[in-house]
This record gives C-alpha cells, structure tokens and sequence, in this order.
C-alpha cells in the first residue's frame, strides 16, 4: 500500500460567510496565529479555526478510513490467493 495516496489538504472556510482565503498575523507559535477571514473580516485562532470546520474535517476522515479499509482487505485477499494458489482444497470467492 502507498501511504502518499492517502495524503490530502482540507480547505478551511469561514463558518460565517464561507470564504477560504485567510491572512494571518504571526504570534509566538502557530496555535496563536490570527486568521483574519479576508471576505468578512472575522478573527479566529488556528484552533478556534479548526474547531469550526471540524464537521468537514471528520468526514475526509472518514473517507480516508473508509478507502483503507477496503484497500487492506484488497491485499488480504490478493495475498491468500497468492499463497493459497496452489491448494485444491481452498477456494477463495
């Protein structure tokens, strides 16, 4: 399995006017980064940030457990064939 399939970017939006365009001010570290929604002007942390779009991040989450799981048992199976090709007595459907 190659794990850079699984990679993906997660746009944030702006829960009150939808924009994904941000400017930031630098803090001491990046959880104290202010995003600055650049249609509506509304200020959020990075985690107030995250935390807002949290709905959207559970469900590329989601998918991606979703694409896993079936992959492994895609490798499963193409493994017990490969082993298992040779017997009589094992069928696999």
């Amino acid at each position: 399995m190659n794990p850079e399939k699984y990679n993906r970017s997660i746009g944030l939006l702006c829960p009150t006017c939808g924009c994904s365009d941000f400017s930031y001010n630098e803090g001491v570290n990046e959880t104290i980064q202010i995003m600055i929604c650049a249609s509506c002007g509304r200020e959020f942390n990075k985690d107030e940030l995250i935390q807002e779009n949290s709905e959207n991040i559970e469900e590329h989450l989601f998918e991606i457990k979703d694409q896993v799981a079936k992959d492994l048992a895609d490798e499963l199976r193409k493994s017990f064939r490969k082993a298992f090709s040779g017997s009589k007595n094992i069928r696999f459907k």
